[in-house]
């Protein structure tokens, strides 16, 4: 994924506390509709989320109320999207994936009838800190591990629902896609865990996650990649043995600990798949050309957005952070089944890919869910794979067992919602309110 810098130390202080003047509410006086960002496509909420008393290091939030709830406000689900990366911004998922509004090529916004926000709460949050609009105060402050990540959110989201009544007992539901298929499941299991020990007054409401086209399992994962491209009729067999061996290496190096070299190894292997097929993007086999996500840091460099964001005009916003993606350089390879695994016995979990993801997709998904150490996993993997339809059209395929579901969504890649906007919002609508397919089996 694209990555950027991070800025000095005396900046991010400077952006920090001019930040926190600005947006800690949308007051008008913070939130100045302009041309590039009218009025009605400014967040409800948006600000930052301080991750403890004793450090000016902060997470950026946007929210986005919903937008035709059949339920009291106090009783609507509240959606978090976490990017992955690691390092890249959620303003991808907010400004060209899942958000209310949807940045064009002329790097202007239009509605998005796909929105997550059409019945449900839906928070954008930049995470790790250092990601897009949020600010690290120190490089050293950044986590360098799953746990890390997990503590700074929940601090963050335990402060963004003190912000207002309505929104502690709303049930939460913690989604995201690609490397986040780390961070759901790490945050998942810090709430369970921090709950188990906290007042119910004092508890995060968490009711479920969801993982989109998520590195989870990476050592069970990487050695996909090969017999996928193969079967997909993208490499011949010499190209496959090739493949093979570099993916065992990624393997024995996890193996033997060597955590960084190991996400080394699995680097080399995706750039031998990419040379091997000369495709535009391994994120969807049949696209011409990569997505275009890079209109979300030309948009939020804009000076007149970033003022209507409550942000300082100087800040250099970027898409993805190289400082952010160095520093969890070594977390890559390393696994959090276990966190999945923990969820299965005490929420709900939904896994779904897009049919043309090369990366993380169907395949990637399937290898390690059937190591999975749940009581369930026999049940599930025997269920019945049900046909899926949206608007009486064929969008996907739907697996469920209990308190796991997968769903593999025919004609898109690893931005899935972009892809498919309107069964992706189908997709999550149905499976948070247990509807049709999504019911529990």
């Amino acid at each position: 994924m694209m990555e950027s810098t991070i800025i000095n130390q005396v900046f991010f202080f400077f952006c920090f506390f001019l930040c926190s003047l600005l947006v800690s509410d949308s007051s008008p006086s913070a939130s100045k509709p302009t041309p590039s960002f009218p009025k009605e496509a400014l967040p409800t909420k948006h600000g930052y989320l301080p991750i403890s008393p004793t450090s000016t290091s902060s997470i950026f939030y946007a929210f986005y109320e919903a937008q035709n709830s059949t339920l009291p406000l106090s009783q609507t689900p509240l959606l978090i999207w976490l990017q992955g990366g690691p390092g890249c911004s959620s303003m991808i998922g907010n400004l060209y994936e899942l958000g209310p509004w949807r940045i064009t090529e002329s790097l202007t916004l239009q509605r998005n009838l796909g929105a997550w926000n059409r019945v449900f709460g839906l928070l954008f949050l930049d995470s790790p800190i250092g990601t897009g609009f949020s600010v690290a105060s120190t490089t050293q402050e950044i986590p360098t591990d799953q746990i890390g990540v997990a503590k700074h959110l929940f601090a963050a989201i335990t402060r963004f629902v003190q912000l207002d009544p309505l929104f502690k007992h709303r049930p939460v539901y913690i989604t995201g896609e690609s490397y986040a298929g780390k961070y759901v499941p790490a945050i998942g299991y810090y709430i369970l865990e921090k709950n188990a020990n906290l007042k119910i007054s004092e508890r995060v409401n968490l009711a479920g996650v969801a993982i989109g086209d998520g590195l989870t399992d990476p050592e069970t994962q990487v050695v996909s990649h090969a017999v996928n491209a193969y079967y997909v009729g993208l490499i011949n067999q010499r190209q496959k043995d090739g493949l093979e061996k570099a993916q065992l290496e990624a393997v024995r190096l996890a193996q033997m600990g060597n955590w960084s070299k190991a996400t080394g190894a699995r680097n080399k292997v995706l750039n031998m798949l990419q040379n091997m097929t000369g495709l535009a993007t391994l994120y969807d086999y049949t696209r011409k050309a990569p997505y275009e996500d890079d209109l979300v840091e030309q948009f939020l460099n804009i000076a007149e957005v970033k003022k209507a964001l409550g942000v300082n005009e100087s800040f250099v916003y970027e898409l993805c952070s190289d400082v952010v993606g160095d520093v969890l350089h070594a977390d890559v390879m390393k696994s959090v089944k276990y966190m999945v695994e923990y969820l299965l016995g005490r929420s709900r979990v939904l896994l779904y890919q897009g049919q043309h993801d090369l990366r993380d997709g169907v395949v990637q998904t399937e290898v390690w869910v059937k190591t999975m150490k749940w009581e369930g996993i026999v049940d599930f993997l025997n269920a019945e794979r049900k046909i899926w339809k949206v608007n009486g059209e064929l969008a996907g395929y739907v697996q469920n067992w209990k308190s796991l579901t997968n769903v593999v969504v025919l004609g898109a890649g690893h931005l899935l919602p972009t892809d498919q906007p309107v069964n992706s919002q189908a997709m999550i609508e149905d499976w948070v309110l247990e509807k049709g397919l999504f019911k529990s089996v």
